[in-house]
């Protein structure tokens, strides 16, 4: 029996990041747009964990691109980093209220660093809808390691087999279904809302 319902944040909760701000922040780089997105994703996992800054985090991974960067240039990109990350989908929203009113548990898995989990939650009402938020950087655990489902099932209260899943990421999702939950890659809120009444989640 489903019990609650799980989100991913980001392409989920929030739009994706424009290209025109990637633009921006490879500018201030010095960077093409495609060598800083190759470099930008694949060692932000301890950033995510919690165990490095921002800037600590900027500086390592343009090194590897042979650019180093003073403090206030490394703050500009951060800070176009935090911002592009605040674009909220209402129809996600809605859906999560949705939810919600219909008796269902609530609850927010995210990769994500200290500081944008500190800016979300003092400035986004979403943050303040579900039950229990598990966040990589308070978990010291990124998806798909098991032991951030696991806090997820301990801050619900809930099995994996009572759990819904959305995460726009496909192995975040083998995962959580390897673990019992019934997971389901991200489409848009509508394709979401149909999955969830096929599943007699009356949304």
């Amino acid at each position: 029996m489903i019990r609650g319902v799980v989100f991913d944040y980001g392409k989920v909760i929030s739009f994706p990041p424009e290209d025109r701000v990637m633009e921006k922040m490879a500018a201030l780089a010095g960077m093409d747009i495609e060598k800083f997105e190759t470099l930008l994703w694949p060692y932000r996992a301890e950033y995510d964990r919690g165990t490095i800054s921002g800037l600590e985090y900027y500086r390592f991974f343009l090194s590897k691109g042979g650019v180093s960067l003073d403090d206030e240039t490394l703050r500009k990109i951060h800070a176009l980093d935090l911002e592009s990350w605040s674009r909220i989908n209402a129809d996600t929203v809605r859906l999560m209220e949705d939810i919600k009113n219909a008796g269902y548990k609530l609850g927010i898995l995210s990769n994500m660093p200290h500081d944008f989990l500190a800016i979300a939650r003092e400035r986004y009402p979403v943050f303040s809808l579900p039950h229990g938020g598990i966040f990589s950087c308070e978990s010291a655990s990124i998806k798909p390691e098991e032991k951030i489902y696991r806090d997820l099932f301990a801050a619900l209260s809930l099995e994996p087999e009572e759990l819904v899943f959305f995460d726009d990421m496909p192995v975040n999702i083998d995962k959580a279904c390897s673990l019992g939950m019934r997971g389901f890659v991200w489409q848009d809120p509508d394709i979401a809302r149909e999955t969830l009444r096929g599943l007699s989640i009356p949304v």
